[in-house]
């Protein structure tokens, strides 16, 4: 009886697991079996294990071969565990004493001639690697930039499963780990190019400086795209911690490229009106994969025509928008995902949706209908609403209004404050501040929650609703330099939450 060892990481979520790969060759019929609760892609590395090993020149072993990855009770999923199987097989055949194979995670799909293949969710799983203490991690040549993200362990890229042969056994060098590749700033469109709308400009100012919820309403063509494709380019860069975070969520869904895969923007993410629950929130089979609003994690959801998305997909967003995270239970277990986003809201009065409102076909149950397809709970989450109306012929003649760099200016430094001011309380932004912080340490003069005061009595607003208007207040009062809010601030608040519907 002959045995090999070799490691490797199972990814759940975003949180990864070593994973012991054993080899055991033992007298019996010739015959594979592989144990640890494998999904079908790992089922089928039997036969690219086999052929890749052939194909490079060694034997398989014609006897009883079984594979089996622990922990036991561990669902496996994908072909991330090739290259670990292979040497597991060739170490228990060959009876090569590799000392660096005891010290190595090993992560790459074969091709059956032996090239190794890039593989997704290698961030999460060198992070794991690290957090565990191995000291090295081999990935896929194709998968080295990514891994190079990750200080503090050695990372190598192998292309071939003889190199990595060769490497165990001294004789080969591995591609080393290049220097920590960081994306530059993509090109962003300019506020400048939005004509007139002088109060939904503001109002995206506002969410970017206070990183709340907006919702622009008005007929087709007054810049409710335009403007919010335009709030990213406000947004602070990423901070380490982030960028790390948000990469490893599109390492795990198979978005990153290969030469520069450190995301150091916000993201954008703008699914299309007849995306599904799963498409939005994250869904698949065996083990749930990130949605919509995890790829838009610290950065902007954007959902255009949103009264023709399903009402059900729309309902879906209340937990995440609410908790910062989504928790997808399927059949092999909870995946869990951050989704702290911005969402922007964009929709048309009506179906029908002319440029003069007075042109208008519809009923007005048909209207009711339309924007009734928006909960009141979900409305309730949305810190500002903005109708927004043709401009007249004569703002084409203006000057254009403030770039987005001079607004930039503005909403950075009212985040330094909100970030100085919650720092204690481990917030960044007034977005995430509770409401028993702004009632108790953070409480207000009584004249100037007098309009806060009187929109709850005359139940125009709920007490959630109160407590994101405290928040804009917050922001609004930061835009100004004061160091907390006036009378004004919550009026301006109060007037953004009443005027497109929510509550």
């Amino acid at each position: 009886m002959a045995l090999g060892r070799a490691f490797s990481v199972a990814v759940r979520g975003l949180d990864g697991h070593i994973v012991e790969i054993e080899a055991d060759i033992a007298s019996g019929l010739p015959g594979v079996y592989l144990v640890g609760l494998p999904d079908a892609a790992l089922q089928e590395s039997r036969e690219r294990v086999r052929a890749a090993i052939h194909n490079c020149g060694n034997e398989w072993p014609q006897a009883r071969l079984t594979l089996a990855l622990s922990p036991a009770m561990l669902p496996k999923m994908g072909s991330v565990y090739d290259i670990a199987l292979a040497l597991a097989v060739l170490s228990a055949s060959t009876k090569a004493g590799w000392a660096r194979l005891e010290k190595t995670v090993l992560l790459g799909e074969l091709a059956l001639d032996g090239r190794v293949r890039p593989v997704k969710g290698v961030l999460p799983a060198v992070l794991a690697a690290k957090r565990e203490g191995w000291p090295t991690v081999v990935v896929p040549v194709d998968n080295l930039a990514e891994a190079a993200l990750v200080d503090g362990i050695d990372v190598r890229g192998v292309r071939t499963l003889g190199q990595l042969q060769l490497w165990l056994a001294g004789k080969a060098q591995l591609e080393e780990s290049i220097d920590r590749p960081c994306s530059a700033p993509s090109p962003t469109a300019d506020l400048a190019d939005v004509i007139g709308q002088t109060q939904a400009r503001y109002a995206v100012e506002v969410a970017a400086a206070g990183a709340h919820h907006l919702m622009l309403t008005g007929p087709p063509g007054v810049g409710k795209t335009m403007l919010a494709h335009r709030l990213p380019g406000l947004l602070p860069a990423l901070d380490e911690n982030e960028a790390l975070e948000v990469t490893a969520i599109h390492s795990v869904a198979g978005l990153l490229s290969g030469g520069t895969p450190l995301i150091t923007r916000p993201p954008f993410v703008a699914p299309h009106h007849t995306s599904t629950v799963a498409a939005m929130v994250g869904g698949g089979s065996g083990m749930a994969r990130p949605g919509a609003v995890s790829r838009a994690h610290r950065g902007v959801l954007f959902l255009d025509e949103c009264a023709e998305i399903a009402v059900s997909v729309m309902e879906a967003l209340r937990t995440p928008l609410e908790d910062g995270e989504i928790r997808l239970a399927r059949r092999d277990g909870v995946a869990r995902y951050p989704a702290r986003f911005q969402l922007v809201l964009a929709a048309n009065p009506c179906p029908c949706a002319p440029a003069d409102p007075r042109d208008c076909i519809c009923p007005g149950q048909v209207k009711r209908r339309y924007l009734g397809k928006l909960s009141g709970p979900l409305l309730d989450r949305v810190d500002l609403a903005v109708e927004m109306h043709s401009e007249r012929a004569g703002a084409y003649g203006q000057q254009e209004g403030e770039s987005t760099a001079a607004v930039c200016e503005r909403v950075a430094t009212a985040r330094e404050a909100a970030a100085e001011r919650w720092r204690p309380h481990g917030i960044r932004t007034n977005a995430e501040v509770s409401g028993a912080l702004l009632r108790k340490e953070f409480r207000l003069p009584a004249t100037v929650m007098k309009p806060l005061s009187n929109a709850l009595d005359g139940k125009q607003i709920s007490m959630r609703g109160a407590d994101r208007s405290l928040r804009v207040a917050w922001t609004l009062s930061d835009l100004a330099g004061r160091t907390s809010p006036v009378l004004e601030d919550v009026n301006t608040a109060l007037s953004f939450r009443q005027n497109g519907g929510a509550r």
